[in-house]
């Protein structure tokens, strides 16, 4: 499929999903999967900064991108914190060339087959609410319309999560992303509940959630804690 296509498809996907009341967890997915396909990189990872101003893990479109993103939370080193800290697109081309400024971010990423990584900001305006982490197998710089496009899609994700016409307050903000990141947590415990349960991967595990959720037209977070409380077993 054209890029083009790809990248239209994109948008009105995430264009339907902006509505009073939307799941969150389940657009910051789709989010981080339309960025891999339509920018042709090996993973992307999504952090958003919580109620106490600290990164958590909001979304990754594979596990391997998951842990790195955790990882960068747990030390807080690598593209995406630099990303949200200084509101500005960071470049990674050759991951090798930084395993002293993030030893163990550039060890743990090199070693699952990424060779460069590009953050790019979640921003509005002067409010920043997290970072969009790219990984690419082959070293080098992304071009700059890929950069432009990436841009524009953390753009939308960030319009999607402020809703800026209904939400006023910044604690209203606040309490939304927070519930989003406590849902995560859920969603997590899920998957682990599934991956135990059947022998899936953490990947298949959170593909049949999601895919179990849609269908029967349910919260992504309801489903999760049904799971992990043992009252549903799909």
């Amino acid at each position: 499929m054209m890029r083009e296509q790809l990248l239209a498809e994109a948008f009105v996907e995430l264009a339907d999903t902006l509505v009073d009341d939307f799941d969150v967890i389940d657009f910051l997915h789709q989010v981080a999967t339309r960025c891999a396909e339509v920018l042709d990189v090996a993973a992307v990872g999504i952090l958003l900064v919580d109620q106490r101003g600290a990164l958590q893990v909001a979304a990754a479109s594979s596990e391997q991108s998951r842990l790195l993103e955790l990882l960068q939370v747990q030390t807080n080193q690598g593209p995406c914190p630099e990303s949200f800290q200084a509101a500005k697109p960071i470049a990674v081309p050759d991951l090798n060339q930084v395993t002293e400024r993030w030893p163990r971010f550039s060890t743990q990423a090199l070693s699952v087959g990424f060779s460069a990584a590009h953050a790019i900001p979640m921003r509005l305006r002067l409010t920043v609410i997290g970072a969009l982490n790219l990984f690419m197998e082959q070293s080098g710089t992304l071009p700059t319309d890929t950069l432009r496009v990436a841009q524009a899609l953390a753009d939308v994700a960030t319009i999607g999560l402020l809703q800026a016409r209904t939400i006023r307050h910044h604690e209203t903000l606040a309490e939304q992303l927070q519930t989003a990141l406590n849902s995560r947590v859920i969603i997590e415990q899920a998957k682990g509940v599934l991956s135990e349960r059947h022998g899936f991967g953490m990947d298949q595990a959170f593909a049949r959630l999601r895919s179990n959720a849609r269908n029967r037209n349910i919260r992504l977070s309801d489903l999760a804690r049904d799971v992990v409380e043992g009252t549903e077993r799909f």
